[in-house]
């Protein structure tokens, strides 16, 4: 595909020009992942020892081989059981459908679920087992739960009688290593769909996550006797830097699950994925689109370009008809540098009460839960609930660049150097 038709796919236009924002205009040079610089590496850190491998469809090497393949075929490694997380290991499931064990049809490998009757490795999963390798495509929203996938795993993996040593393989965030944003998580409020305590956005690889994660009292469910004996190793990617996207590092984008066949289907998930939370705005049509077209019942695609234009640096609305008639607007990024992808989100609940009653007021127990453990902040919905239409978005978004600015402090030592 060439680069400007991957720029319009990706809804990075502005009026009849295409333009791609600083972060994306550089020439993409090549990353290698993390299953890259292990295999080129001779599998030094894997040799001679039995494997388990938490993996899913978009594991992936950089030439399109499955690291299960991959490792499979590695000499020297003794690749024993495989794991899938929410949506399987093959991808196919739908989105909080129960998952079922398997064999692999490939190599014949046992391939537990950590979405079925378990959502954390039991003991006789991770029988005769001396590492994990853990390799997944996170998309850099909290919510997203591949990396409480993970958080569980090393947890279960740290609390073995004999720990079992954890090994992250290293993947880029597609939205880059700077963008920070969004709500935090009230830790009374942690769950699935909210694991750690990061703004909703973070700007963190999977294995910068992991180290933080490790490194960090209080952040995983361990003891720190067991947090001190246990053995987490990332394998870092060749090339990546913090201010790359998905499309700077010229890997192919594998579909995550079955809502984000795309990489712009990844930043739409950041940008409308808590904004439809709760009231009648919805992210998408049909299979088209996906979080990126947006829709309200009874308002035309002009209506919701006049509500939220202007109102969120970075980001465009343009109105869109569907062939069926739908009629809603498509959300473009105008530059991504100066993008709030979260603010968005604010703003269609914030809307969502202006034109249809608050939502909030009416919500019951289960979708004011659901609500929190997404969104993560308590407050903010009763602040919604309380207020509705004249809920301080804008003060919100203020807070939220200065939490961003205290987290990636916080998260400095375990920002993984060669990616500054």
């Amino acid at each position: 595909m060439l680069r400007r038709d991957f720029l319009r796919l990706a809804g990075l236009a502005t009026g009849s020009a295409l333009v791609a924002p600083p972060l994306l205009a550089q020439a993409a040079p090549r990353v290698r992942l993390g299953i890259d610089v292990l295999e080129a590496g001779g599998f030094q850190l894997l040799r001679g020892v039995r494997c388990g491998l938490l993996t899913h469809s978009a594991g992936l090497s950089g030439d399109g081989r499955r690291t299960i393949d991959v490792m499979a075929a590695a000499p020297g490694v003794r690749l024993a059981k495989l794991f899938g997380p929410e949506h399987g290991i093959d991808g196919k499931a739908a989105a909080d459908v129960k998952v079922g064990d398997m064999r692999d049809a490939r190599t014949r490998l046992p391939a537990y679920s950590l979405y079925g009757a378990t959502r954390r490795p039991t003991a006789a999963m991770l029988e005769g087992i001396d590492t994990m390798v853990v390799d997944l495509q996170d998309v850099g929203s909290r919510s997203y739960t591949y990396v409480s996938c993970m958080r569980y795993v090393i947890e279960e993996c740290f609390k073995a009688p004999r720990p079992i040593r954890v090994v992250v393989l290293d993947r880029p965030n597609p939205l880059g290593g700077l963008k920070v944003d969004g709500p935090g998580l009230d830790r009374a409020w942690r769950s699935y769909v909210g694991a750690y305590q990061t703004p909703y956005v973070h700007g963190l690889t999977i294995g910068e996550l992991a180290r933080w994660a490790v490194a960090t009292p209080g952040v995983l469910d361990l003891t720190e006797r067991e947090r001190s004996r246990g053995i987490l190793q990332v394998v870092p990617m060749s090339g990546w830097r913090r201010a790359m996207t998905w499309v700077d590092t010229g890997l192919r984008w594998t579909p995550t699950s079955p809502r984000i066949p795309s990489v712009q289907a990844a930043i739409g998930y950041a940008m409308t994925g808590l904004g439809c939370q709760l009231g009648d705005f919805r992210h998408g049509h049909g299979l088209e689109h996906p979080f990126r077209f947006v829709s309200y019942p009874r308002r035309r695609g002009e209506e919701l370009a006049a509500a939220f234009n202007g109102r969120v640096p970075g980001l465009r609305l343009d109105p869109r008809v569907m062939p069926d008639g739908t009629s809603g607007a498509y959300t473009t990024v105008t530059d991504w540098n100066a993008c709030r992808p979260c603010v968005l989100s604010a703003h269609l609940l914030r809307q969502a009460c202006a034109w249809g009653g608050n939502p909030f007021a009416s919500a019951g127990k289960a979708d004011r839960e659901l609500f929190i453990k997404h969104w993560g902040r308590e407050a903010d919905f009763e602040s919604f609930r309380r207020l509705g239409a004249r809920a301080p978005v804008e003060q919100w978004a203020r807070d939220w660049e200065q939490e961003a600015a205290a987290f990636r402090a916080a998260t400095a030592a375990s920002r993984i150097p060669a990616y500054a």
